[in-house]
């Protein structure tokens, strides 16, 4: 099936951002959940925060960047929130990716260049999510979807930010459910 590199959101590769890459193996596919935190978690996102504050953002994302080194191309990048920005990074900078999952956060592709042409992308996120819709990715999300047939945005009822991660407070079982559906049966066309 298909290989997915997926990466953590700003609390930490937690255990239901394992979780969720187990339900993604248990539908037939490699994941690899590279720890840019070098194994810490945090309570809060303003805990992650800080931490990315001291050693950088730029840092973090070269991690998840270099955290590929050694997989090979054709690669589908996923990543929950701040996991978004390496995912997409890769996606849009080395050659052969498949695809892209990403989890409550976009990026204006703007940021990493071109789109590579036909590569397709699905964003999910909740719709009054004040991350997601307050700080520009609605914003940015919307007319790149418009433009390009193969990317589908989708917006779930409610204001959690990390709402697909079943070890914190903003999981919602429900639409994890269906974003878990959509992107598994989104892996099966690739």
């Amino acid at each position: 099936m298909t290989e997915i590199v997926l990466f953590h959101h700003i609390q930490g590769l937690t255990s239901g951002v394992t979780a969720f890459a187990d339900t993604l193996r248990g539908a037939g596919h490699t994941v690899h959940t590279p720890d840019l935190f070098e194994g810490r978690t945090f309570g809060s996102i303003d805990e992650g925060a800080e931490y990315c504050k001291e050693v950088g953002f730029g840092e973090v994302r070269a991690r998840g960047v270099r955290s590929v080194d050694d997989l090979p191309n054709a690669l589908v990048y996923a990543g929950f929130s701040l996991g978004v920005m390496p995912a997409q990074q890769l996606l849009q900078t080395r050659p052969g990716a498949l695809g892209g999952l990403f989890y409550h956060s976009f990026v204006d592709p703007k940021e990493f260049g071109e789109w590579p042409s036909g590569v397709p992308v699905q964003v999910h996120s909740m719709d009054a999510d004040p991350f997601f819709v307050d700080e520009g990715d609605l914003e940015a999300a919307r007319p790149f979807i418009d433009s390009h047939p193969e990317a589908a945005l989708f917006l779930y009822p409610g204001d959690g930010h990390l709402f697909a991660d079943s070890s914190l407070s903003d999981y919602d079982e429900g639409a994890t459910r269906l974003v878990l559906e959509r992107s598994i049966e989104w892996l099966r066309t690739l």
